[in-house]
């Protein structure tokens, strides 16, 4: 009954921009923590960015600056506007919704991941 359904993956070129979308559905959307991970070939999955139920945004250090996450709890989205993408940001993106249900309890829902490809 969960899902998260993303969009707005594909190819761009060194310098481009990408927005990619995110929409939730089963889910009391606005108590959630949204993020943005990805993965790279051989690498383990790394957050990118995410926007707290209170409003709090963070940013990874390699992002900040050319990456901008957003959310529209009336729409229940979380989108992430890519600009300046470097070969480096070429990942498979994952949209990510977390819920902290006790103090040492918490669960999360994971998209089905986008590709993002950055050519040289």
């Amino acid at each position: 009954q969960v899902q998260l359904v993303e969009s707005g993956g594909g190819l761009v070129q060194p310098g481009g921009s990408l927005r990619l979308s995110c929409a939730a559905s089963g889910i009391t959307f606005s108590i959630y923590t949204m993020g943005w991970y990805r993965q790279a070939p051989g690498k383990q999955r790394e957050l990118v960015a995410d926007f707290t139920r209170g409003g709090k945004t963070n940013y990874a250090d390699s992002v900040k600056g050319r990456f901008t996450i957003a959310r529209d709890n009336a729409k229940s989205t979380v989108d992430l506007h890519m600009n300046s993408l470097k070969p480096e940001d070429t990942a498979v993106y994952y949209c990510n919704a977390r819920i902290s249900l006790t103090p040492t309890l918490g669960h999360d829902y994971w998209g089905q991941g986008t590709q993002v490809t950055v050519s040289s």
